[in-house]
């Protein structure tokens, strides 16, 4: 059997139908993100606070993230501080208490405060995504 041969047009080939993010997609860091978040740490590690801070960990895995990484979904820090948070038990524990207490901030302020700018329940950027298994 031989099936006829219909190669596919450029513009089909670069056409794309998605409508969801992937996964690295989400997981990519804006420049304005990043912007806010070296502001938010003024360069220090914000976990020891003794370091320069020299990478961004996500408090979020990227399949947990609900849109665009977020600057709430993050956290500035040094490259020992990152292997601890990734690496091990207590780290990783650690990590998730942080993304939920920022969840529970954010929910508090959704809630309690519908005035202040971000947080009307209609506006995407104020539901909280730091959410993490």
């Amino acid at each position: 059997m031989t099936l006829p041969f219909q190669p596919y047009s450029k513009k089909q080939q670069t056409s794309s139908k998605r409508i969801r993010h992937t996964q690295r997609q989400k997981g990519d860091i804006s420049n304005t993100v990043d912007q806010q978040l070296k502001e938010r740490s003024a360069g220090l590690c914000e976990l020891c606070g003794k370091a320069w801070a020299e990478e961004r960990a996500h408090l979020t895995g990227r399949g947990h993230i609900d849109e665009k990484t977020k600057v709430t979904d993050l956290i500035h820090v040094c490259i020992p501080c990152h292997r601890w948070l990734d690496g091990t038990q207590d780290g990783i524990r650690s990590r998730r208490f942080m993304a939920a207490a920022i969840n529970a901030v954010l929910d508090h302020y959704v809630r309690n405060f519908p005035e202040l700018p971000g947080t009307s329940k209609n506006n995407p950027e104020s539901k909280g995504s730091v959410r993490d298994g």
